[in-house]
């Protein structure tokens, strides 16, 4: 859930400064206005409330320390939408009687940074503590980021921040360094139909037939906000009636269900549905597929996931900038996000679909990890192995090695580079599509130069 800049100090000093929004007392009992959506009127109101989060929350572990500790701890939530990090910062501003301070990255900038440290400081000297929660955290730049690292070495306020995307690589070292990372869980079955009891006990709703729970529970997706604001709106469309079951579901959410559960047949058959159409060369079939993925929910991570093996599997060296074309897709995707980002990966599936294929690398990636497991371990010859002592060197480590680049053509001619009593395999053999058609006219000339028999053979090193 995405909030603003919350600030619950009146002006300081009085001087002329319009006073801020209040923000909610974390420590007052909540009321509800009306029309708060259902996940709103549910958010736990203690640790004890929270669902899903065993591993942080149960007795002796991480997150329940962090709260019993009486010292609140700069940190990291990560983990898919609606699991609770919005919820478990504002309960330790709660835990701990701190100003509540949000912002959202999406939405926030620089200013709104400077804002907190001013509101920080000013309810520090009250004696206060301040916690400052950024939504997304993986949204702000570098230097946004690091506008925090000196208010957060200085203890001025705790920092928490919330991403969905693997903080390792989103949030900066320095402020890693100085938080400690949580990985929220996506909450499973139980969980999910714990908290869908509890939204049609408060709504004194329309109950499910088990196949419509079944149904609501993988369309959410381990999303407690989702399943829950999805409920009240069946609830509300569908007043008056009982029960619901799947087809009622279906009529009443229309697209919104077309939702692909990750462990469903139906998702693993699309997938496989367009990587077939790449294989096949065949765009059109296989943007159909995309979109079909797209549209029913699937994150385009996923996709481009698959699309990046794809370049290697299907392509590989016949047209080596597929792989890079897909690379640079899932840089513009992590860049503009959804949906903008989607053509991106549209233009990236016809690229690979079009190419000319190869599976020359991955079959001889395979062959080579087939033999390797069923033979011995061979030791590295003497004129290959490394010789950074004196001591290597006498051993005769390096001895007779060869320096390729002094060599005509820059070809060690006759040399071997395979391990000593093993017969040179020729594990790769190119395609005559695409750039391999050159490739092996190029492998034919190494090979006759290496003199190993190599040259035009074809051979099956898995047998």
């Amino acid at each position: 859930m995405q909030e603003s800049l919350s600030l619950d100090l009146p002006d300081p000093g009085g001087q002329g400064r319009p006073a801020a929004t209040p923000a909610p007392d974390p420590a007052a009992p909540l009321t509800h206005p009306v029309g708060t959506p259902l996940a709103e009127r549910l958010r736990p109101q203690s640790i004890d409330d929270v669902v899903g989060q065993d591993h942080l929350l149960g007795p002796g572990q991480p997150l329940r320390v962090a709260f019993e500790s009486g010292q609140p701890h700069s940190m990291i939530l990560w983990g898919p939408p609606g699991v609770g990090k919005t919820t478990l910062a504002r309960l330790m501003a709660r835990a701990f009687d701190a100003q509540f301070l949000a912002i959202s990255a999406v939405l926030g900038g620089v200013k709104d940074i400077r804002e907190a440290v001013e509101q920080a400081q000013a309810v520090r000297r009250l004696g206060r503590r301040t916690i400052v929660f950024v939504d997304e955290v993986h949204r702000f730049n570098k230097a946004q980021q690091d506008a925090f690292l000196p208010h957060v070495e200085s203890g001025l306020f705790t920092f928490i921040g919330a991403t969905t995307e693997n903080p390792s690589f989103e949030v900066n070292a320095a402020l890693l360094s100085r938080a400690t990372v949580h990985v929220l869980r996506a909450m499973d079955e139980g969980a999910m139909l714990s908290l869908l009891d509890k939204g049609q006990a408060v709504l004194a709703g329309p109950r499910l037939t088990p196949a419509a729970r079944t149904r609501l529970i993988a369309y959410a997706d381990g999303d407690a906000r989702r399943v829950l604001n999805t409920y009240e709106t069946l609830a509300a469309m569908l007043k008056g009636v009982e029960e619901i079951d799947e087809p009622q579901l279906e009529k009443a959410l229309g697209e919104q269900l077309r939702r692909y559960d990750k462990g469903g047949d139906q998702f693993y058959d699309t997938i496989s549905a367009l990587h077939k159409s790449v294989r096949g060369s065949d765009p059109d079939a296989a943007l159909y597929w995309f979109v079909r993925m797209v549209d029913g929910g699937v994150d385009p991570r996923y996709i481009v996931r698959r699309l990046i093996r794809m370049a290697s599997e299907d392509i590989g060296l016949a047209d080596p900038r597929a792989l890079r074309m897909a690379l640079d897709a899932a840089e513009t995707y992590e860049r503009l996000g959804s949906p903008e980002g989607e053509l991106t990966l549209a233009q990236c599936v016809i690229y690979l679909a079009i190419a000319p294929k190869s599976n020359a690398a991955y079959a001889a990636y395979k062959a080579v990890r087939a033999w390797v497991k069923q033979d011995t371990t061979r030791p590295v010859p003497m004129h290959l192995r490394n010789a950074p002592t004196k001591l290597m060197k006498q051993l005769g480590h390096g001895d007779g090695y060869r320096y390729a680049h002094d060599e005509p053509e820059g070809v060690a001619a006759g040399e071997r580079y395979f391990p000593d009593g093993m017969a040179p395999q020729p594990f790769y053999q190119p395609v005559n599509r695409g750039l391999e058609i050159k490739i092996g006219d190029r492998l034919n000339q190494l090979r006759a130069m290496l003199g190993d028999g190599r040259a035009g053979a074809d051979a099956d090193p898995a047998e």
